[in-house]
């Protein structure tokens, strides 16, 4: 397979449609898979025995200082070079407006130097403020998670371990907010390291650094414990360690990437539901694979229990989900429906015309897990370096058939109507961040993002039905140059029809939360808990194994954890065999 597009090489009866799968509501109901890159990136680790190791810790008693966690490769090494201080805790800040942190990182390309580490040191706490070169491959700042941090000094300090009710209700130990990198603030451009082995997948060298930040974090409480305790602290068992993620607040700005990249985001998509479909299309399962997933239910009843919000529509959710966990396994303990031909289709057609969509999503996820040597090797097809080029070749009367036939959803949205237009995106002067501002509310609207997808391919329908088909498209756009953009969108929608998010992005019931979750569940995020419509925290790496597990047998059984158990969600994928 080429990494510019993934391979449909199943039945089309079992592949989902873009009309079916491209919608936000159904996209703000994501869930982590194997393919999640996270996943794929932990597997590389493993596969190619990398290397990790602290090379300095030069802070004070109270962890204030320098730290170097380096990682090599068999090519190469990278640092996550760390910086804490003490900032008042009125100062402690989710929000992109804040100029302090507990914590702030680089990962630099290579091994850096005393004169390196100065210049971070100057730099980095800054942020946005500092300066940053191609040495540095990625900018992050964090703070921590404050009861869980102290309870965590505390109890190790004195011989036991933290509180795990208070653990499982956070989940993390330090919260990221920003993790930048792809040339932001001048950090190195993409195509610095795009040829690289290990960063070919999308997003690699951003979540090698928050690994790196999670590793950070359960040492630092471990050596805080240290020297507050001495002889009497221990350090976190291994079962609590690797529960340990890191956390994220994560707001409007990975929103706009989604509409910006439609050839990535297709082969995303398309990884994801050819995974789905070879899956559905096996007629005999695969030794194992049922019992696997039938205990894994298990688990994930336990897995949710765990997930706490406050946001009341996810908390309803929660509880919705809940109880269909427990009508699909009463369901498929019945032998008679998992054991007929196609199994993996009856489950996932039952799930799909009986339950919600959050429980749809979650069992996508678990129907895949254990087909590992059958879907695997679609994680190579997720990245692209394609820019859709503007199509001169295209007809007008091929132009008008992709609009009727793909973007029917545009195209009967009535956009005179108020609520149809009640919002806009645009960036605000202070962050260079994205916002979402209303009409008649916010201002701003005169600077509004070219992200109203839908308005304008009505705007295009609108002329081409009184246009005759005898002009060529170059003359349209001639005539018309505004709706080159839309244009140029279409034609790669025609060819990579998952790329295109087929709902009103400016829609008064529009929620950015949809696509913000889409995206991070691609990434591996869990735990998903919205604050607001515009941003929500998450869970990173929770389960993961630490650096000195991953080269344990079951380094890749990791999904859905729990608390106070060593992780063990079932798995056939590897020579470990752990079920609960």
């Amino acid at each position: 397979m080429t990494t510019e597009t993934a391979i449909i090489d199943i039945e089309s009866d079992f592949m989902r449609s873009p009309e079916k799968v491209m919608r936000l509501e159904r996209m703000g109901s994501s869930f982590p898979t194997r393919l999640s890159f996270m996943r794929t990136l932990i597997r590389r680790m493993a596969r190619e025995n990398w290397k990790f190791e602290r090379t300095r810790r030069e802070v004070d008693k109270d962890g204030y200082g320098l730290s170097i966690y380096a990682v090599t490769t068999p090519h190469r090494t990278y640092s996550l070079v760390a910086f804490t201080q003490k900032i008042p805790d009125e100062m402690r800040t989710d929000r992109v407006i804040a100029e302090v942190w507990d914590a702030t990182f680089n990962l630099f390309d290579g091994v850096p130097t005393q004169e390196d580490i100065d210049y971070l040191a100057n730099n980095t706490p800054k942020q946005e403020g500092g300066r940053y070169r191609p040495s540095e491959l990625a900018l992050a700042r964090a703070n921590k998670s404050l009861r869980v941090f102290k309870n965590a000094v505390d109890s190790l300090s004195k011989g036991h371990q933290p509180d795990i009710d208070l653990l499982t209700s956070v989940g993390y130990l330090m919260r990221t907010s920003a993790v930048y990198g792809s040339g932001k603030f001048g950090c190195a451009d993409r195509a610095k390291i795009a040829d690289r082995e290990e960063c070919k997948a999308p997003f690699q060298m951003e979540l090698l650094t928050v690994y790196l930040i999670r590793w950070f974090t359960i040492d630092s409480v471990e050596e805080l414990a240290r020297e507050r305790g001495g002889k009497k602290a221990v350090k976190l068992d291994k079962t609590t360690r690797q529960f340990i993620g890191v956390g994220n607040a994560t707001g409007l700005g990975m929103a706009p990437f989604l509409l910006k990249h439609p050839a990535l985001i297709h082969n995303w998509v398309v990884a994801k539901e050819t995974a789905l479909a070879r899956v559905r299309s096996i007629e005999t399962p695969i030794e194992g694979t049922l019992k696997v997933f039938l205990k894994s239910l298990l688990q994930v009843s336990q897995h949710v229990d765990e997930w706490n919000v406050e946001d009341t529509v996810q908390a309803d959710r929660i509880l919705c989900l809940t109880d269909e966990i427990q009508s699909l396994r009463i369901w498929c303990e019945d032998e008679f429906n998992i054991s007929r031909p196609y199994p993996w289709n009856g489950i996932y057609q039952f799930v799909e015309d009986n339950f919600s969509l959050e429980c749809q999503e979650m069992v996508v996820s678990l129907i895949i897990e254990p087909h590992g040597s059958l879907v695997d090797d679609l994680a190579e097809t997720m990245s692209t370096n394609l820019i859709p080029k503007f199509n001169a070749d295209m007809s007008l009367a091929q132009l008008k058939e992709v609009v009727e036939d793909s973007y029917q959803w545009a195209t009967s949205i009535d956009f005179s109507l108020k609520e149809s237009q009640h919002h806009f995106w645009y960036y605000s002067e202070d962050k260079l961040e994205p916002r979402f501002g209303s009409k008649g509310i916010d201002d701003g609207v005169e600077q509004e993002m070219p992200l109203a997808i839908g308005r304008d391919v009505s705007q295009l329908n609108k002329v081409l039905s009184s246009t005759s088909n005898d002009i060529s498209i170059s003359e349209f756009v001639m005539m018309y140059p505004e709706f080159r953009h839309i244009i140029r969108r279409i034609q790669n929608t025609f060819v990579r029809p998952y790329s295109e998010v087929q709902d009103n992005l400016l829609s008064e019931s529009m929620r950015p939360l949809d696509l913000l979750r889409f995206k991070l569940a691609f990434f591996g995020a869990s735990k998903f808990d919205p604050k607001s419509d515009l941003w929500t925290r998450i869970s990173m790496y929770q389960g993961a194994p630490m650096p000195d597990q991953l080269s344990e047998p079951n380094h890749d059984c990791w999904s859905f954890p729990i608390a106070g158990r060593p992780q063990s969600f079932p798995c056939i994928n590897c020579t470990c065999q752990k079920v609960i």
